[in-house]
């Protein structure tokens, strides 16, 4: 069950998204992402590079490795 203040946020946040203009999304979604870079590396004592390889590193748990990479030299 949904509330009806969580809809109407939802609303008003996906119209102010809708206004924006393309540059607008690009500049938030580039801010968002150094924000989050940012609190990732102060949670966990990290610097800028450390925090980067110990993102990748995570994204690629689970994963198996492809093919094309033991085929390189």
């Amino acid at each position: 069950m949904r509330s009806k203040l969580s809809e109407q946020l939802k609303r008003e946040q996906r119209e102010r998204f809708l206004a924006m203009t393309p540059a607008e999304r690009l500049a938030l979604t580039e801010r968002l992402g150094r924000e989050g870079l940012a609190e990732f590396m102060s949670a966990n004592g990290l610097d800028r590079a450390a925090a980067i390889r110990a993102i990748k590193r995570s994204r690629r748990v689970g994963r198996r490795p492809s093919r094309c990479f033991d085929e390189r030299d």
